[in-house]
């Protein structure tokens, strides 16, 4: 075999194994989307920097809410809630970012709780006090769960009332997810997040 022709076989041969790498390449993406798209993990160094707690301290309450990465790579979200001085509350949250959410949307979250309630809430720009849209999540003492939410059936909510006259949620407005507690029980609580992932509602 010449010369020449040796590097059309060589050439058509990378390229068919490039076109093999991108085919791969694709449906791995594709398995992933299927799988839904990981708007939040905990494993990368700077996991932390990407969330706060705000606990019921800003309307003079005294409930302890804190959380750290795990070395297992989850957020473990954890303290003591105290129904003195009018509170009763404890969360935490994402910082505010892009989330791009879109119609048809669910939240899904793999959890690991202590048997209480906890609510998933997200959060759009807005000038109302201590708003969200929420939706309760059950929890089985030490049992890891995956929970899927539909953003079309949160609840608008302020100061944890029901806010009339609000329709769902706008999807692109959202720009960041959290947790809360608030069932009336005072205290210690531990809820562990695996990851939160967008993935596409079912149809009813």
């Amino acid at each position: 075999m010449s010369v020449r022709m040796m590097g059309i076989t060589v050439a058509v041969g990378l390229a068919a194994v490039a076109v093999g790498i991108t085919a791969r390449g694709e449906e791995d993406d594709a398995a992933r989307e299927a799988d839904g798209r990981v708007l939040f993990d905990f494993e990368a160094d700077d996991a932390a920097e990407q969330w706060v707690t705000v606990n019921d301290g800003v309307m003079g309450g005294v409930s302890q809410g804190r959380f750290r990465v795990t070395d297992e790579a989850t957020l473990e979200f954890f303290g003591k809630l105290s129904l003195k001085n009018n509170g009763g509350f404890a969360s935490v949250r994402s910082r505010p970012a892009e989330l791009k959410l879109k119609d048809g949307d669910a939240l899904s979250v793999r959890v690991r709780g202590d048997g209480r309630t906890y609510y998933i809430n997200v959060h759009v720009p807005t000038l109302r006090m201590a708003f969200s849209y929420r939706k309760p999540v059950e929890t089985v003492e030490g049992e890891w769960r995956e929970v899927s939410i539909p953003l079309s059936e949160l609840v608008p909510t302020s100061f944890g009332r029901p806010v009339e006259r609000l329709g769902p949620v706008d999807p692109e407005r959202i720009n960041a997810v959290g947790f809360l507690l608030a069932d009336k029980r005072a205290g210690p609580f531990k809820l562990d997040v695996d990851w939160i992932k967008a993935v596409r509602a079912e149809a009813e």
